[in-house]
């Protein structure tokens, strides 16, 4: 990561978006389907909408600029993740206005938003996407090598197919433990989101070869990780 690209920036800007856009729709609403599979009700957190493209981000990240790369980037999102609670923390323990008592509330902002600044939400949220980048990251990097670089779908699908699952179940999971969520909807939350985020990544495969074949050419990058500590916590 010695190297100056003209887009890597760019885009750690807008998958941190991503994330932070992501994790407030999960506190804020869970969407209903309005259907059942295999005796599953399909409701996820409304996040579930956005949170997939990161894992594309992190796809394009991880084949262009490799698995370096794609670790700072990862860190750089859980930081900025880690402040953005911090901020609505802050807020939520603020005085409020009179008028803003009357028609919202501080029950309100607790219900929508305080699942940004509650202790469940925030671990839940930190832990499943890192340990879920990181998987996804090293999965991409690792498949890289052993397919000498060709067939790219292979590598996007199939590290979506393990950190979406390692995201998936360490989010819900511990939010469930918190009580942010029912663990009447731990099974429904699990498989409907993970088959959304998963459907998602295989939609948007052709997309990714675009991104991805363009940044090549355009970075005069393709790194393998032949050499490369995959430790999360290297520089």
């Amino acid at each position: 990561m010695n190297r100056r690209y003209r887009y890597y920036d760019l885009i750690m800007v807008i998958f941190v978006t991503v994330l932070i856009v992501s994790n407030i729709a999960s506190s804020a609403k869970i969407v209903d389907w309005g259907f059942s599979l295999f005796g599953v009700r399909m409701a996820y957190d409304a996040g579930t909408l956005l949170f997939p493209v990161s894992y594309i981000f992190g796809d394009i990240l991880t084949e262009v600029y490799g698995y370096k790369g794609s670790r700072r980037v990862i860190w750089a999102g859980f930081l900025c993740l880690a402040l953005s609670a911090v901020v609505f923390w802050v807020i939520s323990i603020l005085p409020g206005e009179a008028t803003w008592n009357q028609y919202a509330g501080q029950k309100a902002f607790n219900a929508i938003l305080g699942g940004m600044s509650s202790g469940g939400i925030v671990v839940a949220s930190l832990l499943g996407y890192w340990s879920g980048e990181f998987s996804n990251s090293f999965t991409l990097a690792k498949m890289k090598l052993i397919t000498k670089g060709r067939w790219l779908w292979t590598r996007t699908i199939g590290s979506t197919i393990v950190g979406e699952l390692v995201d998936t179940i360490v989010f819900v999971g511990i939010a469930s433990v918190f009580g942010v969520f029912p663990w009447s909807l731990f099974v429904t939350l699990v498989l409907t989101n993970y088959l959304f985020k998963c459907g998602v990544e295989a939609a948007m495969t052709p997309v990714t070869y675009l991104v991805v074949n363009g940044l090549k050419k355009r970075e005069h990058e393709d790194y393998y990780d032949y050499e490369t500590d995959f430790s999360p916590f290297k520089s």
